[in-house]
């Protein structure tokens, strides 16, 4: 057996524990049970979001999608409000 420490500040530490608590476990179990699903899935166990709370692949999909509208690229025309309703259930 080894020993991990962690400097974590205190607010964080007091959130996570009454979580933590709520399900059963405490700090150490939530780490052992983190680090056993890293290596099940042989990375992070979850998608890191930026402060947005999206992916960097969501993030860099929309600013080049933003610099395409910006140059008149792939941008559709107008629509009244019911066409666009109507376009977006299409999509479904």
């Amino acid at each position: 057996m080894t020993t991990i420490q962690v400097r974590i500040d205190e607010q964080t530490k007091r959130s996570s524990t009454k979580i933590l608590s709520d399900l059963g476990l405490d700090i150490s179990g939530a780490i052992k049970v983190y680090l056993k699903q890293i290596i099940a899935t042989k990375g992070i166990p979850f998608p890191l979001l930026t402060h947005n709370g999206l992916t960097t692949a969501q993030e860099r999909e929309i600013v080049a999608a933003s610099k395409e509208a910006r140059l008149g690229k792939k941008v559709s025309r107008s629509m009244k409000i019911k066409e666009a309703i109507a376009y977006l259930d299409s999509l479904k």
